[in-house]
């Protein structure tokens, strides 16, 4: 029921809603702005769960005729929503500080409060870590996002135990309001960190340095079997999918089955060090010019003969 990326939101759901009445019901009875802001980011959790799972779904649905690269980079968009949804609630919870530390208003029943900002930690840190592992066994850039979000609960809800039981035992009512503050700068911290993750996807940046050097080195360890060369190399990414392609440049007097047979097996080979790739080769006969040439060939040429 909780495997796989859809199991693992319908767990998110069913933590981040639980979250959400608590914390509500205990912000209301208590009269902290600091757990009121730790319900306004579950429920922001909650709402990003839901783009999570559509934009999982349909980035799951293979690709048909019009969308021939396949639904990748919905997962992109919602990372990036999720994102706009994470500032909106870091700067409402920085306004709403800054108008209650105006005020004079104490806390009531911190206790109560101490429990549920306790409780919140655990499941957190479950959620989070069980995301994180999804994700990464899915290579999934929204439960990615979806992760860091949960993460963020941990440090942020850290924070407002600690000043509840500050407050509990001097009566420091502003402490309350500074660390709701300071939570919601953890909060716009993800957001751009989010965004800075996401966007490279949608702007079609290419792989990371590591992944490109699989790459490579799938490709130059044939130099000397029956590949001279390769350019015009790129790289992309959508969503979990990986997208590459090369020009491959085979010796000229090379069968076409044979530099068939180069190419799947490059392409499998890429395939196995990295999972969701999409590998488009075009061969080139190479141009005859021996000398530069480090490949054993039988048909090589001596200078003046091309």
């Amino acid at each position: 029921m909780f495997s796989g990326a859809k199991g693992a939101t319908r767990l998110s759901f069913l933590v981040v809603i639980s979250l959400i009445v608590i914390k509500a019901a205990v912000s209301f009875m208590t009269g902290s702005l600091s757990i009121l802001a730790q319900a306004v980011d579950s429920f922001l959790d909650l709402f990003a769960v839901g783009i999570t799972y559509l934009a999982v779904r349909f980035a799951a649905k293979p690709a048909d005729a019009e969308h021939p690269f396949g639904h990748g980079k919905a997962e992109n968009v919602a990372a990036v929503i999720q994102a706009v949804l994470i500032f909106v609630a870091g700067g409402s919870i920085i306004y709403s500080a800054i108008r209650r530390a105006e005020t004079t208003s104490a806390l009531d029943s911190t206790e109560a409060g101490m429990i549920v900002m306790a409780v919140s930690i655990l499941a957190s840190i479950f959620l989070s870590r069980r995301l994180h592992k999804v994700a990464k066994q899915e290579d999934s850039m929204a439960l990615e996002a979806n992760a860091h979000n949960i993460a963020t609960d941990v440090y942020s809800a850290a924070a407002v135990l600690a000043g509840l039981i500050i407050v509990r035992f001097t009566g420091w009512d502003i402490v309350d309001d500074i660390l709701a503050g300071i939570v919601a700068l953890l909060i716009l911290k993800v957001g751009v960190d989010v965004v800075r993750n996401s966007f490279g996807g949608l702007v079609d940046v290419k792989l990371p340095e590591e992944e490109e050097a699989k790459i490579k080195a799938a490709i130059t360890e044939h130099f000397r079997d029956e590949v001279v060369n390769f350019h015009k190399f790129r790289t992309r990414k959508a969503g979990n999918q990986r997208y590459i392609d090369l020009h491959l440049v085979m010796p000229r007097h090379i069968t076409l089955e044979k530099a068939h047979a180069m190419c799947d097996h490059l392409e499998k080979d890429i395939k196995t060090k990295l999972r969701r790739t999409d590998i488009t080769i075009h061969v080139e006969p190479c141009d005859g010019k021996c000398a530069a040439c480090n490949i054993k060939c039988e048909k090589r040429l001596k200078p003046g003969e091309y």
